[in-house]
């Protein structure tokens, strides 16, 4: 007669399908999450604060939900036209630096010639230059152009500013994509130039949509730049970062912290919603270069 053994009517332990580093990176991201999530949500509810809720108790929900603050920083701070100005600048660089970004990765990616390491190598190096030791330079480089105070000099710092990690992450992206469809449309009678616009490019579509996102989102909150190359003389051709700074500083101690926090909830509303609508596209664009 056979024995049934103890432990047979015992449940199986379940495992822990993710493991201990599973769970802790998991833990590790919510922490983050909050982190990140916080201080965009306090942000959001101050602005329909008054400066003594705001200091009194800065954890509490508003008494009250009006919209007297973003009217204030639309109208009186101006930000409506500083946001248009913005979109105005961003757009014509980013556009800019994807179209000589992805022309110059293309080729440097794709095509062997003489210099093809040191031209790649001279682009990556601008990654590693802070763009504070460049100031000075690029101040008067943009003054003797005759393009101090204007939308286009800022538009062609922008792009220049971009291209180092625009070419360096694209030219990585080129070289995974399949050589055998290029040959067999440069086969059939294509151009180079339109191999890249009607065959290429179609196929890089996920790594340039992650870069431009990327582009888009470092453009739109830069500061150190527009308050070299515009200056206070042409108030009206400011940027959105020039405008909720001006918020804080310019009324001194009698500071509209609610307006400036209108602002801020202005300016990051419409990025955020870009990296939500695109945010599959650029984890596509990410996995897909990283692949070959």
């Amino acid at each position: 007669m056979v024995t049934k053994s103890s432990s047979a009517g015992r449940p199986a332990k379940r495992k822990n399908p993710l493991g201990i580093f599973g769970t802790m990176s998991h833990l590790a991201l919510v922490i983050w999450a909050i982190l990140i999530i916080g201080p965009i949500l306090w942000t959001f509810l101050a602005s329909f604060k008054t400066n003594t809720e705001i200091f009194g108790d800065p954890l509490a929900l508003p008494a009250s939900f009006g919209w007297d603050a973003w009217g204030r920083a639309w109208e009186k701070a101006h930000i409506g036209q500083y946001m248009l100005n913005t979109v105005f600048v961003v757009a014509c660089s980013t556009a800019a630096t994807m179209l000589l970004g992805s022309m110059a990765a293309y080729v440097l990616a794709r095509y062997t010639f003489p210099g093809n390491r040191l031209i790649y190598f001279l682009f990556v190096s601008g990654m590693t230059f802070p763009v504070f030791l460049a100031l000075v330079p690029l101040f008067f480089v943009v003054k003797n152009l005759g393009l101090l105070d204007t939308h286009l000099g800022v538009i062609l710092v922008y792009t220049a500013y971009s291209l180092p990690f625009t070419v360096f992450f694209l030219s990585a992206f080129f070289k995974t994509l399949p050589t055998s469809v290029a040959e067999a449309a440069m086969m059939d009678g294509c151009s180079h130039t339109r191999t890249f616009f009607q065959i290429m490019v179609p196929m890089a579509k996920p790594g340039l949509i992650s870069i431009t996102i990327f582009n888009i989102l470092g453009q739109w909150n830069q500061y150190l730049l527009p308050i070299v190359l515009l200056s206070g003389n042409v108030e009206n051709k400011w940027l959105i970062t020039q405008g909720v700074a001006n918020i804080s500083t310019s009324a001194g101690y009698e500071a509209d912290w609610p307006g400036m926090f209108a602002a801020l909830s202005i300016a990051i509303i419409p990025v955020m919603f870009i990296y939500i609508i695109f945010q599959r596209q650029i984890q596509s664009g990410l996995t897909s270069g990283a692949v070959k």
